[in-house]
């Protein structure tokens, strides 16, 4: 008798071989059932070795229990403890299926089916199969039978017999000889529809590529012919009869449940197409209509029940379009969009552990195996298997895949297909997600042989197989192209150059040998130099594609690396700091802008080494003019002081454009910023702010270079527009008023001759021709504009905005903002405008009629012949201009009274209009998305094209970079534009309403 408190040596043991429930594990050893056995060492041992010793300890007493007399039950205790291959298959399955184990808990005698251990038991197929279903002959005996069957190919996975590509081929020759049995149990339904046509089961997906899951949808075609004499019409309706109900007869709820869905999905024309058509049928929807993804889906086309001699026919009429899928247009497109498509339809909460579909997942191995199959499979025949593990040996075998590379993309697949398979052999469910519960985690581990820490080496393993396939592209795609053009391995396979271009122009490379040629200098070699260079290029070839231009970011990197090749921090940066390399392939690849602002200084490569956080994060108008200033105290007279601003001036648009693009774009550790509205205001202020100081370190160069220290008139620039509203973009001009009011005991002439030559001497350093981008002044909107005096005296001011001033500078003095000079001149001036800007009273019923008036007419007058209204991002209906003077509009009519309207910024006002319930929240939202994406627009042009434009380009490339850049992959341009008019259109009702209407 076991001491109070103290536990029983059998409870102790039980604990020793990996029972967590010993109490409730003690209580079954002791029932009647295993009382024979309870002290038998061997069944202890054997139950320890399974997955979880708990359940299959559970499942051997309830199977115990099922046996119909004490003799079966004797017979069965007996083989187990004598009979080591039934033991271990028998625990071995109970202890990894709890499915399973119900199965055999109500057919108690289908335990014998795992006695058997001869040799052609070890690796059953088809033949062996459909003996095992012979006798079948309803959907319930069938479902009966194909678990039994189920039942031997488990215990062969979970005992090791049996690797997971060989459990894999079982299960699709189980599911071809279900379907043959299938078929047999509609035909006998239908004999005169039988006779009637030849009906071809063609197996598709997993189980066309002999790797079937435990649980699975089985997808199939079917091809119909009528037999001789019979009228086709007849015959395909009567194989569509066979066909339906031999799918029912697999995918029905019984009272044995069901065996698997039958998913005809992927014929022609999918779920609205007919269920069965004719060879002929099919071979024309494949030349005419078929998309890439069909064509890919084909690989694994395979003929597997029915009449094999019409489907063997199907595969040869169809096999050589298959081959020259690739040769399509947008091909690569294609698969890249279906990929992504299917990455973005999983739930985000389920994406981390999401074994098939998420990053890191199976799908990444199987697509980018077939992706190589069919540019390369066109001249190797040796490459066309629909098996994926095959297909990457082939691969690996012709050089077209590094065989390092290959050998650890076979064990991660090989992993993580054990994973899926453990997981779906628990309850026989269909799924892919990885469980959460540690209890699952844990009969997962020890189902694999991880027994020490099962979950945590479990996990660990998951996220080791998982990185090296998110990193199967450098391996797959791009680093065979740097072994063909380094050729430093005699002897080993590699691509030939044919096969290298075709690579190229399947990967979205327009110029394959131009680009060979900058590999080859980039990366031949036996330097460290190019040992760095080959280490670093596969990994940015993958981000140079999945850009718009591929070509123009490998030019862009190897002029780059040229330049800076010699230096010793600048390879030592992209191979050491991950941010840096991912960066500068996002932004030598997204456009024109920001690779000629690097060109000019390739220095400034160091500023993408910190990521978001540091290297690329927007510096403070402070510090930017601190810095501008003390470039300026340094130089020598004003050119070369007015140089060094324009200097820093470049890098720092550099670092914004740069932090732009990779906000945007996104990167593998850092997701593409959800929020486009603060991108696009992260950009308005950072530009404003690079301006603002640019024209405070101007002013202080020009002064001092003419005046010394003091300049006779107080001076000072005020932005307007887009400037004042802090909202410039890459390519806008700075608008501009300058104001002045001489010091004491200075003449008006000299003050505004001096005020005027500052203004002159500003304008022209900052447009003289240099490695640097000009920045333009513009003062039209001063008053009178351009037929007015460029500077004004305060007092000037005061008396002509209060005898001549209009509505429409009212409107324009919304924006006006000081950014350099005299800071009490500069608040002074707007102590002038307050009154002009927020009305006392608003606005009169004329001066609203007078803006309206004016906006028709430069909707009418200022629009570009030949361009497209509905896609001018400025002009447009939906535009900036509708919503910034819709904006205004409500700040002139109500910014007296409310103090939250008085601001110079688009967006803020807009929201204060929306907080004083001037607007309603839903018009609010549509106002400020669409100024928002119509600011995108803009300035994706720019970074695209390298100018400034305001509408989409029309050409190909440029549009797609556009695409790029606000979050469209590619070939979805059409759905880009739409997206524009539809978000445009829904913000002019709304101007409609409250600008036209209110």
């Amino acid at each position: 008798m076991t001491a109070p408190g103290r536990r029983s040596s059998t409870f102790t043991r039980l604990l020793r071989h990996g029972f967590t429930d010993a109490s409730a594990a003690e209580r079954l050893l002791d029932s009647d059932e295993l009382m024979p056995v309870r002290n038998d060492p061997v069944l202890l041992e054997a139950l320890g070795a399974t997955a979880d010793p708990d359940q299959a300890l559970l499942g051997l007493v309830r199977l115990l229990e099922a046996q119909p007399d004490p003799t079966a039950r004797r017979e069965l205790l007996d083989t187990l403890i004598a009979a080591k291959p039934l033991r271990d298959r028998l625990l071995g399955v109970l202890g990894a299926s709890a499915a399973l184990a119900d199965h055999l808990a109500r057919h108690p005698r289908d335990w014998h089916a795992l006695v058997t251990y001869e040799p052609r038991d070890l690796h059953p197929g088809v033949e062996e199969f459909e003996r095992g279903l012979a006798e079948a002959d309803d959907p319930v005996s069938l479902r009966v039978a194909y678990r039994r069957c189920l039942l031997s190919i488990a215990a062969r996975d979970v005992c090791g017999t049996t690797n997971i590509a060989e459990t894999a081929a079982e299960l699709a020759d189980l599911a071809t000889a279900t379907l043959r049995a299938a078929l047999a149990i509609a035909r006998a339904a239908a004999p005169e529809d039988a006779a009637l046509c030849r009906l071809a089961v063609i197996a598709m997906g997993k189980c066309g590529g002999h790797e079937l899951n435990y649980v699975s949808d089985v997808d199939v075609i079917f091809v119909g012919e009528a037999v001789d004499g019979a009228d086709e019409g007849k015959a395909l309706r009567a194989a569509t009869k066979l066909a339906s109900h031999m799918m029912r007869v697999c995918s029905e709820t019984t009272v044995e449940g069901s065996i698997w869905p039958v998913d005809a999905n992927l014929r022609p024309e999918g779920r609205n197409g007919p269920l069965v058509r004719t060879l002929s049928s099919h071979l024309a929807y494949y030349q005419r209509w078929a998309k890439t993804w069909e064509f890919q889906a084909l690989l694994k086309a395979r003929p597997v029940a029915g009449d094999i001699e019409l489907g063997e026919e199907y595969v040869i009429a169809l096999e050589p379009l298959v081959w020259q899928a690739a040769e399509r247009e947008n091909f690569v497109a294609d698969v890249q969009k279906m990929r992504r498509r299917v990455v973005e339809n999983i739930p985000a909460a389920e994406v981390d552990r999401e074994l098939k579909l998420g990053p890191g997942g199976l799908r990444d191995v199987e697509f980018a195996v077939q992706l190589l199959q069919l540019v390369h499979g066109r001249a190797d025949a040796s490459l066309r298997s629909g098996t994926t593990l095959d297909a990457l040996q082939a691969l690996a075998a012709g050089g077209y895949v590094g065989r390092q590379d290959a050998v650890q993309l076979d064990d991660a697949y090989r992993f993580l297909r054990s994973m899926e398979h453990r997981i779906q052999l628990y309850r026989l469910r269909r799924t892919h997600l990885v469980p959460e519960d540690d209890a699952d985690l844990r009969r997962i581990g020890r189902s694999l042989g991880l027994r020490a820490d099962p979950v945590a080496e479990l996990t660990r393993e998951w996220r080791r197989h998982t990185a090296v396939v998110r990193r199967l592209h450098e391996k797959l795609f791009y680093r065979p192209l740097l072994d063909a053009v380094a050729q430093l391995a005699p002897g080993e396979a590699r691509l030939s150059p044919e096969a290298a271009r075709e690579r190229l122009v399947a990967l979205g490379y327009a110029d394959p040998a131009a680009a060979l040629r900058h590999l080859e200098a980039l990366a031949s070699g036996v330097t460290r130099k190019a040992a760095i260079q080959r280490t670093l290029l596969p990994v940015l070839l993958g981000w140079f594609a999945d850009s718009a231009d591929p070509d123009a970011g490998l030019l862009n990197f190897r002029k780059v690396s040229d330049a800076l090749g010699k230096t010793p921090w600048y390879l030592r940066l992209l191979r050491d700091e991950g941010a840096a390399a991912e960066n500068l392939a996002r932004v030598l690849s997204a456009g024109r802008l920001a690779p000629d602002l690097l060109m000019r200084a390739p220095e400034a490569v160091a500023l993408l080494g910190d990521g978001d956080a540091g290297g690329l994060g927007p510096r403070g108008r402070d510090h930017l003019e601190q810095e501008i200033l003390a470039a300026v105290g340094r130089a020598e007279g004003a050119v070369q002081a007015v140089t060094a601003a324009r200097g820093v001036r470049r890098r720092e648009l550099f670092r914004t454009a740069a932090a732009d693009i990779v906000g945007s774009y996104g990167t593998e550790t850092h997701p593409a910023e959800a929020d486009p509205g603060a991108l696009v205001d992260r950009v308005g202020a950072a530009v404003s702010d690079l301006t603002a100081a640019t024209l405070a370190g101007t002013l202080r160069a020009v002064v001092r270079d003419g005046w010394g220290e003091e300049l006779p008139t107080r001076f000072a620039v005020i932005g307007m527009g887009r400037f004042g509203g802090h909202e410039l973009g890459y390519g806008s001009d700075a608008d501009v008023v300058f104001v002045h009011e001489p010091r004491e005991g200075v003449g008006e002439r000299e003050a505004a001759d001096a005020a005027n030559k500052v203004v002159s001497e500003m304008r022209r350093l900052l447009q003289i021709p240099s490695a640097d981008p000009p920045l333009l002044i513009d003062a039209d909107l001063r008053p009178e504009g351009k037929s007015g005096p460029l500077v004004r005296t305060l007092n000037s001011y005061e008396a002509y905005y209060r005898r001549w001033s209009l509505v429409w500078e009212s409107q324009a003095l919304l924006r006006a903002e000081p950014v350099a000079g005299d800071e009490d001149l500069g608040r002074r001036f707007l102590e002038l405008i307050d009154p002009l800007r927020y009305p006392a009273r608003g606005l009169g019923d004329e001066a609203v009629r007078d803006i309206r008036r004016l906006k028709a007419r430069m909707e009418a007058e200022r629009l570009p012949r030949g361009a497209d209204p509905k896609l001018h991002t400025k002009l447009g209906p939906g535009g900036l201009s509708d919503v910034e003077w819709t904006v205004q509009l409500m700040q002139l009519r109500h910014g007296h009274a409310e103090p939250g309207l008085r601001t110079t910024r688009t967006r803020a006002a807009l929201a204060a209009a929306r907080a004083a319930g001037l607007i309603r929240a839903e018009d609010a939202e549509t106002l400020d998305e669409a100024w928002v994406l119509a600011t995108r627009v803009r300035n994706a042009v720019m970074l695209v094209r390298g100018r400034a434009g305001d509408t989409f380009p029309s050409d190909g490339r440029e549009v797609a970079a556009v695409g790029r850049y606000l979050g469209y992959g590619d070939g979805m341009v059409g759905d880009m534009l739409d997206a524009y008019r539809r978000t445009a259109r829904r913000a002019r009702s709304v101007v409609e309403e409250l600008f036209y209407g209110g």
